[in-house]
């Protein structure tokens, strides 16, 4: 009997002891605490994961993380400060910059960073005969450097190693945003060996110099990031594992933070916002955002190749119900295609009115009296610039069958939807803009400007080209003063408006939430995310 006895408490310490040990390591992996590991949930996943070759910030949410660039943006703005460059000087006439480069740099995969590196990262992006100028082009470089090599307009003459640390950029002019450019999420510097190895499959398996290091990719599920235990910042990353995980519906993943099940989210409904700031577990941060939502239309397509079509839809769209609606006010409506507190917003730009009256009898004049059909491409992905494009369509389409016109909306994947969008498969589509560097040529130039029509890969997804906008543009972009400047693009916004290539619907205020234990998180005008000094509180 005693050792029945004996033996049936064994048994119970057992299971006990592993039940024990089931909650704790329960415990690590789901809130991280104990491994340090970060769980970011997003609505969808990365297309690549070469920074050069993709223009969605789900793909840079995790570049970002891998990869460093010679110069980087200050903690909440837009000033350039040091990085994988220690310092910099330009020349007179702003036509030379000579970048003094960090020596205690390696990549992840052991290759040393030197000038060599960066000469190649930039001939790869310019050079549409260099041999591992593969996987597509680099859109970002065209739109931010006026083209590739043998380009009109491109800027980059050379790019030349002077000595191992030392690296000289020779433009044919100069550029304004030149430095701001270069921090750029897009221009973040790939190790030659690893790119040399093979091109395509660096797509899906990069090797930068920052703070992370990928160990894992589950397509539309989870990627794993590891810590860099060689990062050249010391004590950084404090993490020692990321994973970004996929769920689609913004519910859903306000649901798994409630849970536990993530650490942070992004893509947070307007009307989670007042909920989450009222739970004690969460905290919830706001960024003012350096973003623009609108509706574009494809002007080489009828009916939009009409401008009063165009001016007709802009009078049927009723901004202030949609920030009432769609982001609880968590949003301004936009009147220009860029945020009112950067250089050379003109607030004596006039918006189109709601006028439904109005919209009509520019439809007649157009000679659609009778009304018309058309296409109208929503996204279903929660962006930054418009949480809900699917529901914010049906809204606009009712207004739009006031008017006489019947909008077929279309759906596609995220991924799917930028890849019809850049070939100008559209009619009209809902999208948006996450401000890349805090200048007004990053809205105007690439967003509206003739140069980026350039299909596959077009970021004027209305196909709009008006020579007089161009010329104004580009002299903005050679001129160092900023009152000079800010005249340039004043004019620039009074022309867009007049054309009406777009509606320009919302400047959004970017929600994100996480759990109350998560320190060192900070938002970024940019909606760059940089994760290397988050950690958990003790």
């Amino acid at each position: 009997m005693k050792k029945r006895l004996w033996l049936v408490s064994l048994i119970a310490i057992f299971i006990f002891s592993s039940v024990l040990v089931g909650c704790v390591e329960k415990k690590s992996a789901g809130t991280g605490k104990n491994d340090k590991t970060l769980i970011y949930g997003r609505g969808e996943d990365a297309k690549l994961l070469d920074p050069s070759l993709v223009t969605d910030g789900e793909s840079t949410k995790v570049t970002d993380q891998i990869f460093d660039n010679l110069v980087e943006y200050a903690d909440g703005s837009t000033d350039v400060v040091p990085s994988l460059a220690e310092s910099w000087e330009a020349s007179e006439d702003a036509k030379v910059w000579t970048f003094k480069l960090r020596k205690d740099v390696k990549f992840h995969d052991g290759t040393p960073f030197n000038a060599e590196a960066v000469v190649f990262n930039f001939e790869r992006w310019a050079d549409k005969n260099h041999p591992q100028h593969k996987g597509g082009d680099f859109p970002y470089y065209a739109y931010m450097f006026g083209g590739y090599k043998g380009d009109p307009g491109h800027k980059i003459k050379s790019v030349t190693a002077v000595d191992e640390f030392t690296v000289k950029f020779e433009l044919t002019s100069p550029q304004a945003p030149f430095l701001q450019n270069l921090a750029m999420s897009a221009f973040g510097i790939a190790s030659p060996t690893a790119v040399k190895k093979d091109p395509i499959a660096f797509t899906r398996n990069p090797v930068g110099s920052g703070p992370f290091k990928l160990k894992e990719w589950k397509k539309n599920d989870t990627i794993t990031l590891v810590k860099n235990e060689n990062f050249w910042r010391k004590g950084e990353p404090k993490l020692d594992k990321v994973i970004f995980k996929v769920i689609p519906d913004n519910s859903a993943r306000f649901t798994a933070l409630k849970s536990g099940d993530v650490d942070i989210i992004d893509g947070l409904n307007p009307t989670d916002v007042a909920p989450a700031e009222k739970d004690s577990k969460l905290q919830v941060f706001k960024q003012v955002g350096m973003n623009v939502g609108y509706l574009a239309f494809n002007t080489e397509k009828k009916p939009f190749d009409n401008p009063k079509v165009r001016q007709a839809f802009n009078h049927a769209v009723n901004k202030e119900a949609l920030i009432k609606n769609f982001y609880s006010g968590l949003a301004k409506p936009a009147i220009n295609p860029m945020p009112e507190f950067m250089l050379g917003y003109n607030k004596n730009v006039k918006d189109y009115e709601f006028d439904l009256d109005k919209a009509k009898q520019l439809l007649a004049e157009a000679g659609y009296a009778d009304g018309l059909e058309v296409e109208f491409f929503a996204m279903t992905a929660p962006r930054p610039y418009m949480p809900d494009g699917k529901k914010i369509a049906e809204y606009i389409q009712a207004d739009l069958a006031k008017i006489g016109v019947k909008a077929k909306i279309v759906t596609h994947d995220w991924q799917i939807y930028l890849d019809k969008t850049g070939k100008g498969e559209h009619q009209m589509a809902l999208f948006g803009w996450n401000g890349d560097n805090g200048d007004p040529d990053n809205f105007l130039y690439v967003l509206l400007d003739k140069d980026n029509t350039r299909m596959p890969d077009a970021a004027n997804i209305a196909l709009y080209k008006n020579d007089e906008l161009h010329d104004l543009l580009i002299k903005a972009q050679e001129l160092s003063d900023e009152k000079q400047r800010a005249e340039l693009y004043m004019k620039a916004q009074e022309i867009i408006k007049r054309d009406a290539p777009w509606v320009p619907i919302a400047h959004a205020t970017v929600p994100y939430a996480a759990k109350k234990e998560v320190i060192g998180f900070k938002t970024h005008p940019t909606t760059e995310l940089s994760l290397e000094k988050v950690d958990f509180a003790q």
